[in-house]
């Protein structure tokens, strides 16, 4: 992981988006889903590598006090190199900045790499989403609802790494 940066999304990357949800996910978001998230501006960061090619990026909500992150997702072929920890960085640093109090997740009961990433960074499990998710032949799968208290800071959130 060598030059990249982070950048704010819009409806002009909704192709490179799609190309990696659907790559990384059985059950991907859907182009309504990322165009309803644009609509209701919410925040949408990515990254970039060192051709201009998108990599990473995640989706936040907020509810109240707290940014409730809706999609996250790295590419592939760039799972393990550190994208990851630089989005939840930046995804931090932005919620601070914006005075929220705290993130919440949810995240796949079976996604035990991403439960554990989302561990050592500092999230919390505080309960169970029952059939959450849409699973394989008609089933659900549980989700496991993660938070993490937030310190608020005032800056404008982005930052290099």
């Amino acid at each position: 992981m060598d030059n990249y940066r982070i950048c704010q999304l819009s409806l002009d990357d909704l192709g490179e988006i799609l190309a990696i949800e659907e790559a990384v996910y059985s059950h991907p978001w859907t182009r309504g889903n990322f165009l309803d998230s644009f609509y209701s501006q919410h925040e949408a960061i990515g990254i970039r590598d060192e051709q201009s090619s998108l990599v990473a990026y995640f989706f936040l909500m907020p509810v109240v006090d707290e940014l409730h992150l809706l999609t996250f997702a790295v590419s592939a072929q760039k799972q393990g190199l550190g994208y990851g920890l630089v989005l939840l960085k930046q995804m931090k640093r932005l919620a601070e900045s914006k005075g929220f109090l705290s993130m919440m997740l949810e995240v796949r009961v079976s996604n035990a790499r991403a439960i554990d990433i989302y561990k050592r960074f500092g999230f919390l499990e505080i309960g169970r989403r029952k059939a959450y998710y849409p699973a394989h032949h008609g089933q659900r799968e549980d989700a496991i609802v993660m938070r993490m208290e937030l310190k608020p800071m005032a800056n404008d959130g982005m930052i290099e790494e």
